[in-house]
Order: C-alpha cells, then structure tokens, then sequence
C-alpha cells in the first residue's frame, strides 16, 4: 500500500508536511503496540506503527525498529519537537481519529499483514 493510498484510505492527517509522499514507498507490514521495548523486538522493518504514544521515545523507536511511518491512534498527536525529529529521521507521521484495533483491520484489508506470510 503506497502512502498516498494509506492516507485517503484510512482519512489520516499528515504530521511531517515537510516529508513528500513518495509514490514508491509501499507499506506491506504494521505493528500495534504501545510497549516500546516490544517494537523495537518483534516490529517488522519498513512497516508502519500504530500507538497511542505520543512522546519523543516513540520516533527513536521507530527508528531503530526502521519503520517507515507512525500512525497515532485516537486523534493523539505529538509535540512539535518530536514531529521535527521524526522528519529528520524520515519517518512519517500521522494522526487518525480511529482506534488502534479499526485501523489495523483497516490495513489488513488492504492487503498489510504484521509478519511475511
């Protein structure tokens, strides 16, 4: 799923404007988990994260966990210091009104798994 695609499908917000929706870059793996220490053991790579954690620790997670993109569940939002950061780390971010659980049943209907198949 490219991220143009992920965005319409699932109505997300950009957070990190300054980061081009590169048409090439393809989303096949998420991860839902608000437990840091278990994104960085079990995350697959160049995936998409879901959580509800706002606070800077969840970029250099995602960082180490090379994830292409962070989806913050119910409407959550994170300062502009960690948006900043995870721009300079090319790490997309996100904001959507849904619960974790409807938007990873989302992705999987649009053909994202968590593990390869």
């Amino acid at each position: 799923m490219l991220l143009t695609d992920l965005v319409q499908e699932l109505g997300l917000t950009p957070l990190t404007p300054q980061l081009p929706l590169d048409e090439a870059a393809g989303i096949e793996r998420a991860y839902v988990s608000d437990l840091l220490s278990d994104v960085m053991g079990n995350a697959p790579g160049d995936g998409v994260l879901i959580t509800v954690q706002v606070h800077a620790n969840v970029v250099a997670v995602a960082s180490l966990a090379a994830q292409k993109a962070i989806i913050f569940a119910m409407n959550r939002r994170p300062d502009e210091n960690t948006c900043l950061k995870a721009a300079e780390e090319g790490i997309h971010l996100f904001s959507s009104s849904l619960p974790a659980f409807e938007i990873a049943g989302m992705l999987y209907r649009n053909g994202v798994r968590s593990l390869k198949e």
